[in-house]
């Protein structure tokens, strides 16, 4: 893979104070644990940093962020006559006609499920699960819209889900086999993983897990009208229709709408600046056109808007037209500040050296059961401070050591970087981060009784065995 060029803040017009004041934000808020981030002008990357124990070689949980990728996979099909958005998404699916009576249902057409507008009200995910578990476009199908198509807007994860079934029908492959020839080799993208369901479809309107990097070429793709190295990709009717507001959210309260109320394109959130595709828990990829710029984040929040805000009141002044001169200082320190980013990790001491012995126990879950990890079954600590997760009958041990940056980093069976240790003689706490998720596990181990609790700091919507909180492996 080839890297992408790179260039100093100030030979773009960039000012480096004004990455050097977002990072101070970033960092001084409780709210947002950034992991990394790409800033790119002009074509070029101008900061990049990733917060150890997070690297710029692993992929990532990208959340609601993989829409944006199979909205790109549609453009593809479009592009090769595969589909039509004008085509009503029963006729991809003949097998469910004699099912799918109501006529909105029958009148949702390939752009409506594009762009959100299903005709549904709110999110229909555990409605369409109730009417079919095992399939999940039938199920969204036999949920009736309550408007018209193309009407009203509503965030709903099998709408895209539909849009992802149609690509991966009409041309026979999954939506990564698909991409890897049109998008992944031509832009440089290396491996990438998608969560499959239990029909083995890639989810679609989540589960993709891809680099920072990954995402700053998906970005600068699109800011370049589907055109990458003097080579057309997508076709430019596509990324103008994509990356406009396909339907709106109607008439703005007196101050604005906020950045999820601006309009949505085709899989792409419209922004108060520019457009963006964003997961979960702060995965962000936001397309300046204005400024020719990309930026590309994976962090772990639940403040979105904020990251957002932030960009706006430290990024956004810092983009100039014209190359700086006299900066070659403010750039150093920036690149320095970059290549040592981490995050501080948990504080813990080593194994009080009369208490040895008493750690060497297995802790069993607090009240009988762990509520944020049900399959979470044990905990055992050995005297050299070796700490085993039993959970669904696996064993993922965790080094409590002291490692770059205070963390211990482990690849398998899971990638995980473990923090912490004794907080008195009586309590252990462990914080482990599962670095292809944006997710920390927090435990906390009692000795007086034995027992021990787990809590996800932000909980992850896939949900399964600790097993899963990575990237699928290839088969």
């Amino acid at each position: 893979m080839s890297s992408l060029p790179t260039s100093t803040p100030a030979a773009q017009g960039v000012d480096a104070a004004g990455i050097q004041a977002f990072l101070d934000a970033l960092e001084s808020d409780p709210a947002i644990e950034p992991h990394s981030l790409m800033l790119l002008r002009h074509g070029r990357v101008v900061a990049s940093g990733w917060w150890a124990p997070y690297a710029p070689n692993r992929p990532q949980l990208l959340y609601s962020l993989s829409k944006s990728f199979t909205a790109t996979a549609a453009g593809f099909a479009l592009a090769e006559g595969l589909l039509g958005l004008d085509d009503p998404v029963i006729s991809y699916f003949p097998e469910f006609e004699a099912d799918v009576t109501d006529p909105r249902s029958r009148a949702m057409l390939v752009r409506h499920v594009a762009s959100m507008a299903s005709g549904h009200l709110e999110e229909t995910l555990d409605r369409a699960r109730a009417q079919d578990r095992d399939e999940l476009v039938r199920g969204f199908l036999l949920v009736p819209p309550d408007r018209d198509p193309g009407t009203v807007f509503a965030y709903n994860q099998p709408a895209t889900y539909t849009l992802a079934a149609i690509v991966q029908r009409v041309t026979g492959q999954k939506l990564t086999e698909y991409l890897r020839p049109r998008l992944f080799e031509p832009l440089g993208i290396g491996e990438v993983a998608w969560i499959p369901d239990r029909t083995g479809r890639e989810l679609g309107f989540s589960g993709l897990h891809a680099t920072t990097d990954a995402v700053a070429r998906l970005g600068l793709l699109y800011l370049r009208g589907g055109v990458w190295e003097g080579e057309r990709l997508l076709p430019e009717s596509w990324v103008a229709e994509a990356t406009r507001a396909q339907i709106s959210h109607g008439a703005p309260p007196e101050g604005g709408w906020s950045d999820w109320q601006q309009g949505y394109g085709f899989q792409f959130w419209m922004a108060r600046h520019g457009y963006r595709g964003d997961g979960a828990y702060g995965q962000f990829c936001v397309v300046l056109p204005e400024q020719d710029a990309v930026l590309a984040i994976t962090s772990e929040t639940v403040e979105m808007q904020k990251v957002l805000d932030l960009v706006w009141e430290h990024l956004l002044p810092a983009f100039g037209a014209d190359p700086l001169s006299g900066r070659e200082g403010a750039d150093a320190a920036l690149a320095d500040r970059l290549a040592r980013l981490a995050l501080p990790p948990a504080e813990g001491k080593a194994t009080p050296a009369d208490r040895v012995e008493d750690w060497n126990t297995a802790f069993t879950p607090y009240g009988g059961a762990c509520a944020d990890q049900p399959s979470l079954s044990a905990v055992e600590v050995d005297p050299g401070g070796r700490v085993t997760l039993v959970d669904d009958g696996d064993r993922l041990e965790l080094g409590l050591g002291t490692g770059e940056a205070g963390w211990t980093v482990a690849g398998e069976p899971v990638p995980v970087a473990v923090s912490g240790g004794w907080t008195d003689a009586e309590t252990l706490a462990v914080d482990v981060a599962f670095l292809e998720t944006p997710h920390h596990l927090l435990v906390t181990c009692s000795l007086g009784d034995r027992t021990f609790t787990a809590r996800w700091r932000t909980q992850p919507l896939h949900g399964g065995p600790l097993r899963r909180m990575r990237a699928p492996r290839s088969v």
